[in-house]
């Protein structure tokens, strides 16, 4: 597995750049997260998700290491945690590109307040040091879809179904890219219409993600995949490239196209087409909340039946139909102001017609 791989590696690095006091510590960490991740999810291996979660702690642990000055967490004092907890809120620890450190939260809740710190005896210090903390909100930032739609025409076949697929079901980039064509099952909608629908499993989903089942809800979606399935082995993988290319895909149709985050103007990433989906269902077919917290895979306030009823996708027939309905809703509209210019044209054609009567009777 390349993620375990990963972990190993990075592990190792971080355990022979620190003080031997902390590589003790480091190590305790990791053997308790380890068997925590394993008994709290029922797996007896890590599994991918899981290496994850542990090379994002050995990032936390890096950079703290980097905040502390290498210094023994056993010997960190109060004015220690202070001074890292104030440059944290204040903007002078900064990123990489210069930003100023935003998912600061994380830290506080994942190594100060956690197990981490308790290891190291200084939890209670910690959530003294930390009493008030704002919350942390992340600013709206999505794209329309008709800003989506130019950036489909400006990118080949296969990652025109990967952007249909992130905006049509809504998941996170990582979980498209991991699906198979066994995933897939072409149905007829009550409309009388093809749909595919996407079988999202755990084993490609984040944790925090409801494994489900999604019909789709553009025809587009549904030719596109016609065109890349039928030539696939039920095991294979419909996309044979991975998150970085799919981000640098993504770069360059944003620079070709132009466009910009509503309502902030900064440039979109791949993540932006979840948001933007979102906002499209609940602002222009009418979706409810719990309806779009089901699309998004967010875990249902319901128990044991959802299970089923995700698996089945009982529970997508009515947002399916909001779509249709809409749909029909604007047809209707459409036929109804062309029916008013035929009215307004024959209206005018019959005083043309009149005029052109009077004419001829007074001359002859």
């Amino acid at each position: 597995m390349a993620l375990e791989n990963q972990y190993k590696r990075r592990k190792e690095e971080l355990l022979n750049n620190v003080s031997p006091s902390n590589k003790k510590l480091f190590n305790k960490f990791f053997e308790w997260e380890e068997n925590k991740l394993k008994r709290s999810n029922g797996i007896s291996e890590i599994d991918e998700r899981s290496y994850k979660t542990l090379i994002l702690y050995i990032h936390y642990f890096k950079n703290l290491n980097k905040w502390f000055k290498g210094k023994d967490w056993k010997k960190l004092t109060k004015k220690d945690i202070r001074k890292v907890y104030d440059d944290l809120e204040e903007g002078r620890i900064k990123k990489s590109n210069g930003e100023p450190m935003k998912d600061k939260v994380s830290y506080y809740n994942k190594v100060f307040k956690s197990k981490p710190f308790s290891l190291a005896g200084k939890k209670d210090i910690a959530e003294e040091v930390i009493e008030f903390t704002a919350p942390q909100i992340e600013p709206v930032r999505f794209i329309t879809e008709e800003d989506f739609k130019k950036l489909v025409k400006v990118v080949g076949l296969n990652f025109k179904l990967m952007f249909w697929l992130l905006w049509d079901i809504g998941e996170n980039v990582g979980s498209i890219l991991d699906l198979r064509k066994k995933n897939f099952v072409r149905k007829i909608d009550e409309n009388k219409e093809p749909e595919y629908h996407v079988i999202l499993n755990k084993e490609i989903l984040k944790r925090s993600r409801t494994p489900r089942t999604e019909p789709t809800h553009y025809k587009e979606t549904v030719e596109l995949l016609d065109l890349v399935l039928r030539d696939l082995k039920d095991d294979d993988k419909i996309f044979n490239f991975g998150m970085r290319y799919a981000e640098q895909i993504m770069k360059k149709a944003v620079n070709k196209t132009k466009i910009k985050c509503k309502p902030s103007g900064e440039q979109p990433t791949i993540k932006d087409l979840r948001s933007g989906m979102a906002c499209h269902l609940l602002s222009e077919w009418g979706f409810s909340t719990d309806e779009l917290k089901s699309r998004l895979g967010h875990k249902p306030s319901s128990r044991a039946i959802d299970k089923y009823v995700n698996y089945l996708a009982l529970n997508k027939v009515q947002p399916k139909r909001k779509i249709y309905e809409s749909n029909i809703k604007q047809l209707e509209t459409e036929i109804k102001e062309m029916r008013e210019r035929e009215k307004i044209k024959d209206r005018k054609v019959q005083k043309l017609q009149e005029f052109l009567d009077k004419m001829e009777k007074r001359f002859k």
